[in-house]
């Protein structure tokens, strides 16, 4: 994402470079799909190769469960880092960067010789692969935009969901014949050639990134990326890790600082202006919350089968583990199957049932079986498991397109596949625990009896989830012509290369048609409101939204617009006036966090003020309870239209606007420059509510209804 102190949108092309023909050629997309696969190949690949790596380094079984967890861990942290520095210093640039590293680490695998050095070669390649999937999600988004679609299209969002879901479950039988033929070294090498064609199918297929690099101070740098939250949180389940990977022996201590960390990153998040895990978000947006849980949980259990029945086939049944691969072959079938009919679907309740009822009965199928059950029955349980991964993937990514502020899906995409990683280390530390005095019969057993309850879990939250229902339903309900449309559903091909926003929210309630009258850029104030770190910090994707205020700067700039900023503040007699029954301020009074003079509550320092700008302090929500009589400084200026942008849209949004109304100003409010801690309570808004006042608008449409004044 680009920094808050950055108004550049490095997504944003010019139509002049919109690549022609088809934008999601082969030469594009492959190096995507290549650089995105490398995680989940090497997620999968080296549950084949375990059992070989223990007796070569001569050490228990369970020992090596690090080496799965300790990718995992990386890649939770490194995921959505790699997402933001993505955002930051360009998506190529990344891309290039980490398969670059992926390439290193499979030098630094393969001439290892203790536990140690795999577990650097594994960490590297955490490193290196996690940048695939949030840099590819970016790289696509950049070129949907210059072929002028609204956003990427669903085959190629499809493709990317079903190379992963596949790659997971083929790489064992990938690995095992690796293994079977070139030892257990393999796993690691086999990064080399791989990561080379990616990089040189990346270097030749990807346009360089438009925008050079900006560093900055590193104090600057560290704020942008949030480095301290990154730290918090890779300390926390570095922590947690610790914890889990010690088990059944309790190490208290690792829990304890897993929990403190914990604590102080979410408090630390709270205050960031541009936080790497947006808490306020997960608190707020319930129903993207319970996807990350139901992903997570539901790939722990499919990662459980996948570590311990590979184990238990290579030594409880005494497969090689070129046998034990083919084995699991089926499975990965089934879940590339699975995730292609699921991509086609609109609905997703349904599938994401039917993964939870699969999930349960291949758990307690899994509990029948024994070293004397026929492997044509193991085959279909791991089937079973298959269907699963596939079905579910999918799903929960579709969920995570609805349900996710359109600005915000990088950050989102990330989130998920952390929250996947995490539900992965658990997995290796159930199989780590279950096979700890050797692996056997019970043990599977053990397994299988945590991942009835994982999956007893998972069925209850899909079930009980009602805004699944609500979300096919309004994807069913909406026309395809015509209508509401405020960012396309997953599963449909974008047709507009305008936001069709304004048709719709702007329509006429007899006739059903508008169009949105001109802007005199004379007669007109464009409104920032809020606009200030203290309350950026509570919105989803803070960056998204400032990026798109500051392109609305940009047009007020350029069109000779007159520019309000509007910032909230309490003085200390301000302060003192606020009674205790006001319950906003009288809790910000309490916290302090809207004092006035620190760099909280100031103007967000890239939103530069001009000298014929005007700046008002309010100690209300309304922008006309400010220090400066607005309404008389917009009449000495001539201004009767206003262009409303502000934080948030349930507050000062909503409050000036209808105040505004009430008092016949002409108002256009811009809706992606406009942003609310609840998603629904912002989709509500803007669909039901602000309409009959204002006209519904985007950055992108000022351009056009200013020229048409002129």
């Amino acid at each position: 994402m680009p920094s808050a102190g950055d108004t550049r949108t490095p997504e944003r092309i010019s139509e002049a470079g919109a690549p022609r023909g088809n934008p999601f050629g082969a030469r594009f997309v492959a190096p995507l799909y290549l650089g995105a696969s490398l995680n989940p190949v090497n997620s999968s690949i080296i549950a084949t190769a375990l059992v070989a790596i223990a007796a070569a380094l001569h050490i228990p079984v369970g020992d090596t469960a690090i080496l799965i967890s300790s990718l995992y861990l990386t890649s939770a942290l490194a995921q959505p880092a790699a997402g933001r520095l993505a955002e930051e210093f360009g998506p190529r640039r990344i891309f290039v960067a980490g398969i670059t590293l992926v390439l290193a680490a499979g030098f630094v695998g393969s001439l290892a010789h203790s536990l140690t050095a795999l577990i650097v070669a594994r960490v590297l390649i955490g490193a290196g692969t996690s940048a695939g999937y949030p840099a590819a999600m970016l790289l696509i988004r950049r070129r949907a935009e210059q072929a002028g679609h609204a956003a990427p299209p669903r085959e190629v969002l499809g493709g990317l969901s079903i190379t992963g879901a596949a790659t997971v479950a083929v790489g064992p039988a990938i690995g095992g014949l690796l293994i079977g033929w070139a030892g257990w070294r393999a796993a690691f090498w086999i990064n080399i050639p791989v990561a080379a064609v990616a990089l040189v199918l990346a270097l030749a297929g990807i346009a360089r990134d438009p925008d050079p690099v900006r560093f900055g101070s590193p104090r600057a740098l560290a704020s942008r990326i949030d480095l301290l939250g990154m730290l918090g949180f890779g300390g926390s389940l570095t922590a947690l890790m610790v914890f889990l990977d010690a088990l059944p022996r309790l190490e208290w201590p690792a829990l304890a600082a897993a929990l403190v960390l914990a604590a102080a990153l979410v408090g630390w998040e709270l205050r960031a202006a541009q936080p790497f895990l947006d808490v306020r978000l997960l608190v707020a947006n319930g129903a993207l919350t319970r996807t990350y849980l139901r992903n997570g949980l539901t790939l722990m259990g499919t990662y459980v089968i996948l570590y311990g029945l590979t184990q238990w086939l290579e030594v409880a049944r005494g497969l090689s583990a070129y046998q034990a691969g083919l084995m699991l072959m089926p499975m990965g079938v089934l879940t590339a199957l699975a995730a292609r009919v699921v991509s086609r679907r609109a609905a997703v309740r349904w599938p994401l049932i039917a993964c939870a009822v699969l999930l349960l009965v291949g758990a307690v199928a899994t509990l029948f079986v024994g070293s004397g059950t026929p492997m044509a029955a193991v085959i279909c349980v791991t089937a079973v498991f298959g269907l699963t991964s596939g079905a579910g993937t999918v799903a929960n990514q579709t969920v995570l397109y609805q349900e996710a502020p359109a600005a915000a899906l990088g950050t989102a995409s990330g989130l998920l596949r952390t929250f996947g990683y995490i539900g992965s280390i658990a997995s290796a530390a159930i199989t780590g625990t279950a096979f700890h005095r050797g692996v056997s019969d019970s043990g599977l057993h053990s397994i299988a009896w945590v991942l009835v309850a994982i999956s007893a879990l998972v069925l209850v939250m899909t079930v009980l989830d009602r805004q699944l229902a609500r979300a096919d339903r309004h994807h069913t309900n909406q026309s395809p012509a015509g209508a509401r449309n405020p960012g396309p559903a997953p599963g449909t091909e974008p047709t507009h290369t305008e936001p069709p926003r304004t048709e719709s929210r702007s329509a006429d309630m007899t006739t059903g048609t508008h169009t949105a009258p001109a802007l005199d850029p004379a007669r007109t104030a464009l409104l920032l409101m809020d606009f200030q770190p203290v309350v950026l910090g509570a919105v989803p994707d803070p960056q998204g939204v400032l990026a798109r205020a500051g392109e609305a700067l940009a047009w007020a700039r350029a069109h000779g617009a007159h520019v309000v900023f509007v910032r909230v503040a309490l003085a200390e007699k301000d302060a003192a006036a606020v009674p205790a029954h006001n319950k906003t301020f009288s809790q910000a009074v309490a916290a302090g966090y809207l004092t006035d003079g620190t760099a909280a509550t100031a103007v967000h320092e890239s939103l530069k003020a001009g000298e014929d700008d005007l700046t008002v302090r309010k100690t209300r929500i309304s922008a006309f309870a400010s220090d400066t009589d607005l309404r008389a400084e917009l009449r000495a200026r001539g201004v009767d239209t206003l262009v409303l942008a502000g934080l948030s849209t349930s507050g000062v949004v909503l409050t000036t606007l209808r105040q505004a109304a009430d008092e016949d100003y002409r108002l256009f409010l811009l809706a992606d420059a406009t942003a609310d801690p609840d998603p629904e309570v912002h989709r509500v808004l803007m669909e039901k509510v602000f309409p009959h006042q204002a006209e519904i608008i985007s950055t992108a449409d000022l351009a056009a209804l200013s020229t048409a004044a002129a």
